[in-house]
């Protein structure tokens, strides 16, 4: 088993098959040596865990676990593409919406559910950039959506090409 699934295993994660798009795109993409997600949600077996907003009925704990749970579905796109997570390299940047009402300012704990689960994994391959963003809504009222930029090894050269 590879390294990054054992990791996985160890935190009691198993990576989900990749949501259908909701609209015309695809969950990620392959750019060179870059995978880029396209905004992921906290599903699990199809189903949003919560919906609402932050400060508005969703607690601080529910949105971090939310965000954790689309970092998971993140990692499951990604692997979609790459097929395998040990070929990452780094978590170069993750961006992170809050469903939020118009007072509440706590989104930076909320998108830490999304982080901290990435350096669990990754270590210090985890670390990176990042924003948390509120917005007046989201899609299927979900609480946090979630979108990374991941560094993946280059594909290795081919003879003759």
């Amino acid at each position: 088993m590879a390294r990054i699934e054992q990791q996985l295993e160890k935190l009691g994660v198993e990576l989900p098959e990749v949501a259908k798009p909701a609209g015309v795109y695809v969950p990620a993409v392959r750019s060179g040596d870059y995978v880029y997600t396209s905004g992921q949600l906290p599903f699990v077996n199809g189903e949003l865990t919560v919906t609402g907003k932050l400060g508005g009925g969703v607690s601080i704990e529910d949105g971090y676990e939310a965000a954790k749970l689309a970092a998971v579905n993140g990692l499951a796109a990604v692997k979609a593409v790459i097929g395998d997570l040990d070929e990452v390299e780094q978590i170069v940047k993750l961006t992170g919406f809050v469903n939020s009402a118009a007072d509440f300012a706590d989104h930076p704990k909320v998108i830490n559910g999304a982080s901290e689960f990435l350096g669990e994994v990754f270590g210090a391959r985890g670390e990176h950039a990042r924003s948390a963003v509120g917005v007046a809504a989201l899609p299927m009222d979900t609480p946090v959506e979630v979108e990374m930029i991941v560094k993946v090894r280059p594909p290795e050269a081919k003879p003759g090409l």
